[in-house]
């Protein structure tokens, strides 16, 4: 497809679907601009939506922008346009992450036909923290999800029983390191919605996708309540061994963590459309020295970016997103 085709109704739609992507705590951190002469879209950082407590080097913030980045991509394939992505492209201006010009073909077919596959995903992936099924993940939808983080440039590692348990380990250290400084829980209550509140949000993590409080099981999940009340909640039983993916890239720059909310949502996408159920958790990663032992000693490479939870139980709802015309500015 021709760039002169690409126009402000277009741009605005590719956006629609690429906010479509999960985040820390569903900040949402983009921005995008419409340069309608150069047939482009700018992915920006809004470090309105940072979170300095929890993600003080902006990792998070990178990752989520990154995941929008795929959804893009994917969203620009299915409307027939061929993605060229340059990331990080201008040193002098830190809060452009990514340009992404539409127009001349510049990856294989093959690469285009498998992004317009994932395109039905978008908009039925939503996280999970519901209780998943003690069922194992086939050995082919493994490998399917590692082909997926290996085309971003990134690795999916399934870790072993003893690892998971290590992680699970890390998980509860960072949730007593919140009980002990009050302040640390500072962006976690910024994005929750509670009440009337959760009813009229266009962000954050609203209380009807907090899930059940767990009962019993290892499932590592964010309490995004804490000890504020929500009404019919409720308590039930999770996963006593909870299938775990570590997902991690070569370097840790911050070009880095965008192909690493690239690799994430391709991994997410799949996990979709192969009937899986999926749900995020970075509280081990937020403290240095915690993220350091997430990593698989024995097979292990590279920096864990992110860790997910797969398995077979009901999709989450889906959370609130801001309206385009707030995030997108048009040339």
């Amino acid at each position: 497809m021709d760039t002169r085709q690409l126009d402000a109704k277009t741009a605005a739609a590719l956006v629609a679907e690429a906010v479509l992507a999960p985040s820390m705590h569903n900040a949402q951190p983009w921005r995008f601009r419409f340069v309608a002469s150069e047939g482009a879209l700018l992915l920006l950082a809004d470090l309105d939506r940072a979170m300095p407590r929890s993600d003080p080097g902006n990792r998070a913030l990178h990752i989520g922008c990154g995941a929008a980045l795929f959804n893009l991509r994917v969203a620009a394939v299915h409307a027939g346009f061929t993605p060229a992505v340059r990331l990080v492209p201008d040193p002098a201006e830190p809060l452009l992450l990514a340009a992404v010009h539409l127009g001349e073909a510049c990856r294989p077919a093959t690469d285009e036909d498998d992004l317009a596959r994932l395109h039905l995903a978008i908009r039925e992936r939503h996280t999970s923290r519901h209780p998943f099924d003690d069922k194992d993940v086939p050995e082919v939808v493994r490998a399917s999800l590692q082909r997926a983080a290996n085309l971003e440039g990134a690795e999916l590692l399934f870790p072993g029983p003893w690892h998971v348990e290590t992680v699970l380990d890390l998980v509860h250290d960072a949730e007593s390191r919140d009980a002990l400084d009050p302040e640390g829980m500072e962006d976690l209550h910024r994005w929750t919605r509670l009440g009337p509140e959760a009813d009229i949000a266009t962000d954050g993590v609203p209380e009807y996708a907090f899930g059940p409080r767990m009962r019993d099981g290892k499932a590592p999940l964010r309490d995004f309540a804490g000890r504020r009340p929500v009404a019919d909640r409720g308590a039930t039983v999770f996963e006593k061994n909870p299938h775990l993916a570590l997902l991690s890239t070569p370097a840790d720059a911050p070009a880095d963590w965008l192909r690493a909310g690239q690799a994430l949502e391709r991994v997410l996408l799949e996990a979709t459309l192969t009937g899986l159920a999926t749900s995020l958790t970075s509280h081990a990663l937020e403290s240095p020295d915690l993220r350091l032992l997430t990593r698989e000693p024995v097979v292990g490479r590279g920096h864990v970016q992110m860790v997910l939870r797969l398995g077979y139980g009901p999709q989450g709802p889906a959370t609130p997103r801001r309206p385009v015309r707030d995030v997108l500015e048009v040339v």
